[in-house]
């Protein structure tokens, strides 16, 4: 799953797709890297991020959207958590909806039900702007389990197919450095929900602090060790802005894993 953040204050690549024809360019560019999926998002959800209007996010990812669908056969999946975001970017082309808030927000669980997409539930403590503020957990691998298992109950009981359900354990949201780094490693925790698992750990914090306080650009050989780690113990879905070397230490993983 390649990212397309439409926003001026992503932690990584904030403002350089803010433009429709470059937003398409890019994602034109990530298929061709290898990208499956194409991720679009108007609202940054990095820690301490000030949340924007429905009218401004639609504004930035529906363009943007239309673009893609008309012009490759790729799923596009719409980052939001906003019910209103949800409905218009489905209508313009997006095939599955990744939200960070677990479609707690306002009215999202009913219009999701609505669409009949796929959906990605995440878990997160706390708010993209407070979130990192000393998040605390009794364990956990269990708690953001449990939080998972609540979320698929509560889709299932408002109508949704369970079959149309992914799930995210939501690295770096509202979580420390111990907080990930045990949940990578004990992500096989997750397998007996039988849902797909997807994993988004590119350029994050988590690996800046193992390396030393590596840069955002210098973050990329830590990501592709946590890509692997996430594929061996059961992620079906990466999500990276690097797509081209991520693309390409997935199929030598997958062909060993594969070997008879």
């Amino acid at each position: 799953m390649g990212i397309l953040n439409i926003t001026p204050d992503s932690f990584s690549d904030g403002g350089n797709f803010v433009n429709p024809e470059k937003a398409l360019q890019r994602a034109l560019a990530m298929v061709a890297e290898g990208a499956d999926i194409l991720d679009v998002g108007g609202e940054s959800t990095r820690p301490g991020a000030q949340s924007v209007g429905e009218q401004q996010e639609l504004d930035r990812v529906i363009p943007v959207i239309q673009a893609i669908a008309a012009e490759l056969p790729i799923p596009i999946s719409v980052d939001t958590n906003k019910a209103g975001v949800m409905r218009e970017a489905v209508t313009a082309g997006a095939g599955l909806i990744n939200d960070v808030m677990a479609l707690q927000g306002e009215g999202a669980l009913e219009v999701a039900k609505t669409l009949g997409v796929p959906v990605c539930l995440m878990h997160m403590q706390g708010q993209p702007r407070t979130m990192q503020h000393a998040p605390q957990y009794q364990d956990v691998v269990k708690d953001v389990r449990a939080f998972l298992v609540d979320r698929i109950a509560a889709c299932v009981e408002a109508g949704m197919p369970r079959e149309n359900l992914l799930l995210d354990p939501g690295f770096g949201f509202g979580k420390t450095l111990a907080h990930n780094l045990r949940l990578l490693r004990e992500l096989r925790q997750f397998e007996a929900l039988e849902l797909p698992l997807l994993v988004g750990i590119s350029r994050k914090s988590m690996i800046g602090a193992v390396l030393d306080d590596a840069a955002v650009d210098q973050r990329l050989f830590g990501g592709l060790a946590c890509a692997v780690m996430a594929v061996e113990r059961g992620a079906a879905i990466i999500r990276t802005h690097d797509i081209k070397p991520t693309a390409d230490v997935l199929r030598m993983t997958h062909a060993v894993m594969s070997a008879t």
